[in-house]
């Protein structure tokens, strides 16, 4: 098919380097760059290789295809979290600032958690070591702002803060009408016993280490309560009602439901999490980091529409190119540039990756399976589980070769009822031969400036296509947004397929036709074969009450998701993405095309 406009347009302003005017001069770069990696002998053989794999749809993210090979003082690597620093850290609040002004101005996403800083109420000694919650999150908003940037890509952030923490509903409520922090997406880490509380009805603490003020101590509004401060007891529903109302009116906060996360984390011995990185697709400790590769999954469908034959997933190429881009991803740590120190020990230490999808949505139809279907979240799933069990048997060939990451331990993957029982027996035999070159290996992060510059504007991720052609809002270097028309890659080839058809098939389905249940449930199908997490948005309708809010919420909960976001238009509101078929802007709800994983 003749390439869309505005998908030459993205690749060039984004992605191409000087003298690149076309996606194979793209992928002859980075194949090039990230082979140096290899010894010199295989270099060239390596790189035939990873430029097969990116012809055939398995790209690297962003950074990757951005950066490698070129000059720029920027890193291949998308994904960070880290500390903020402040009394109860080595680090100082400003060191903090520091080191997160460095990663971002290095093209990096930053992440973190803002529950060790004191709240709005806490003594003048704690406030001089930082400031309360919210005051600090409007100082990283602008000084993110005020960083010098390369290009269009500006920084992206996430703040989380904890539900345990005395300013969570002035955190909550701090976006109403998305008017500030608008470098930053906001979460809320739940807990178990939070939400536990929420159903019971139950009364919940607020605590912090850092003193109240004597005011407060004296009006018996605080007390100190095992090694913690209790600044008040509220009701554990009131503060999720209000959790909610602003998540329905803001899109946003989303829920990081942070005692599964842990659970799930192979790494648990080791490291705990609190935060994510600004999209959420990935849980890490501080300083952690991860190195992203998506894999367009509509380019495997054999048969697509049912075209001489039945339509069906090539698993087998699936499987080849999921093995290639675990080497290629894990090349990636050892040659990016990093912008702190702490990040590369962190990484070398524990080599994450995350091998990911998109076109997700555009596979399914050209498999004729609705998105909202129990065979579709099958399809859905078998692709999953490929990806999975070969990213791990790669991860497992390559410590044969190299290595495995310094931390690994045996009992953290092969113990019994452990990380690697649902794996087939072949890759668990050669994970207990051999270890694993990288702790995590999987995460399906949002792709939506990828997928327009490398893959004909597929679905993003693992989304249903917003639309099928509608107009989107760009803005390249320096110039005022421009409007232009982008078509879905899935319609596009089932109207070439089908000249003079009129109707499309009902498996033809957009995000806002399938019911938000719908949509979680295709991420619970997921989940179990991610061993890092998942970026997705959940549209709600307009009409829709806090009450059905709460009760999706649950869903994500009690399905065992790691985090979840909504997002329901509004008119009132400066839209992140209009409702109007004639001007759908570049940047879509939070987790459908962020500005730093795309």
């Amino acid at each position: 098919m003749t390439a869309q406009p505005i998908c030459s347009l993205v690749l060039a302003d984004r992605y191409a380097a000087s003298g690149e005017s076309l996606a194979a001069h793209v992928y002859a770069r980075v194949a090039r760059a990230l082979a140096q990696a290899e010894p010199a002998g295989k270099r060239a053989e390596i790189a035939r290789l990873f430029l097969r794999n990116m012809e055939c749809g398995a790209i690297g993210a962003g950074r990757i295809m951005a950066n490698a090979g070129t000059d720029a003082r920027a890193t291949m690597v998308n994904c960070f979290v880290q500390p903020v620093g402040g009394a109860h850290s080595a680090l100082s609040f400003d060191e903090g600032l520091a080191q997160a002004c460095a990663t971002l101005a290095m093209g990096g996403g930053v992440g973190y958690d803002f529950s060790p800083l004191p709240p709005a109420a806490a003594d003048a000694e704690a406030q001089r070591a930082a400031p309360p919650v919210c005051q600090a999150i409007d100082r990283y908003d602008q000084a993110c702002t005020q960083l010098p940037w390369q290009g269009s890509r500006r920084g992206a952030q996430m703040a989380v803060l904890s539900c345990d923490h005395p300013d969570i509903v002035e955190f909550v409520r701090a976006k109403h009408g998305r008017k500030r922090w608008g470098t930053f997406n906001v979460s809320v880490a739940v807990t178990d016993a939070f939400l536990v509380a929420v159903e019971r009805d139950a009364p919940w603490p607020l605590l912090h280490p850092a003193a109240p003020s004597p005011a407060a101590i004296a009006a018996g509004a605080a007390r100190s309560e095992g090694g913690l401060w209790r600044y008040r007891v509220d009701s554990a529903r009131a503060i999720w009602d209000e959790i909610c109302r602003q998540a329905l009116h803001s899109a946003e906060p989303g829920l990081l439901y942070l005692d599964t996360i842990n659970r799930t984390n192979r790494l648990r011995a080791l490291e705990t999490i609190r935060a994510t990185n600004p999209c959420g697709e990935q849980p890490l400790p501080e300083y952690g980091c991860c190195v992203l590769g998506p894999i367009d999954l509509g380019r495997l469908v054999k048969h697509p529409f049912g075209q001489a034959g039945a339509p069906e997933m090539d698993l087998t190429r699936l499987a080849d190119l999921v093995r290639t881009q675990v080497r290629m991803l894990d090349n990636v740590i050892d040659l990016t540039r990093w912008p702190l120190p702490a990040q590369a020990k962190e990484a070398r230490a524990k080599r994450r990756i995350g091998v990911g999808v998109t076109g997700l949505a555009d596979m399914l139809a050209m498999m004729q399976l609705r998105y909202d279907s129990e065979a579709g979240r099958t399809a859905a799933q078998a692709a999953a589980r490929c990806i999975r069990d070969n990213a791990y048997a790669a991860s497992a060939a390559l410590a044969a070769e190299r290595g495995p990451f310094p931390l690994y331990r045996p009992d953290d993957y092969l113990a019994p009822s452990g990380a690697c029982d649902s794996l087939p027996g072949e890759v668990r035999k050669a994970i207990a031969a051999h270890g694993l070159r990288n702790s995590h290996l999987v995460s399906y992060a949002p792709t939506g400036s990828v997928s327009l510059a490398f893959a004909d504007n597929c679905s993003n991720g693992i989304e249903p296509a917003y639309g099928w052609t509608y107009r989107r809002r760009l803005r390249f270097r320096g110039e005022p947004p421009t409007e232009m028309t982008a078509e879905n890659h899935a319609w596009r080839l089932w109207k070439r397929l089908h000249p003079g058809a009129s109707a499309l098939p009902g498996y033809f389905l957009e995000a806002a036709a399938i019911a938000p249940a719908d949509h979680v449930a295709m991420l619970a199908a997921l989940q179990p074969y991610v061993d890092a997490s998942i970026s997705k948005t959940v549209p709600v309708p307009t009409r829709w009450r806090v009450e059905d809010v709460q009760a999706l919420f649950m869903q994500g909960w009690r399905t065992g998701l790691k985090g979840l976001t909504i997002f329901r238009p509004d008119p009132e509101l400066d839209a992140v993405m209009s409702s109007a078929p004639e001007l759908r802007p570049l940047d879509g709800p939070p987790a459908q095309d962020c500005r730093i994983c795309g």
